[in-house]
């Protein structure tokens, strides 16, 4: 199993959601978070004051996914999750050793 970490912009929530469950993606937690990379901040202005925030605003998506679709959610999310411009996010793909659903102590891939 793998446990898949996106971290894109904000706006393409909604298309990314959208594309993982036409694949079978059967749930997600998505956090709002606040981060940067190459991208450096920004700079807005504020009642005509200009300032420069370090931090972006973001959405991490986590996915427990089998070993047979976490490819296919990588792309699809890398597909879906792109504007060919800088500050488009990351993923980040890890092993999951174990999984248990609460309510059926179902473990491992039956719990996904």
């Amino acid at each position: 199993m793998k446990f898949i970490i996106a971290i894109i912009k904000p706006f393409k929530l909604d298309e990314v959601r959208e594309a993982l469950s036409g694949i079978g993606v059967a749930g997600m937690t998505v956090s709002e978070v606040k981060g940067f990379g190459r991208q450096k901040g920004q700079t807005e202005i504020y009642r005509g004051a200009e300032y420069s925030t370090n931090m972006l605003p973001k959405v991490k998506i986590e996915v427990a996914a089998t070993d047979a679709i976490a490819p296919q959610v990588v792309e699809t999310i890398q597909q879906v999750a792109s504007t060919e411009s800088i500050g488009d996010g990351k993923i980040f793909v890890l092993d999951l050793a174990s999984t248990t659903r609460i309510r059926t102590g179902e473990t491992g891939d039956t719990a996904l």
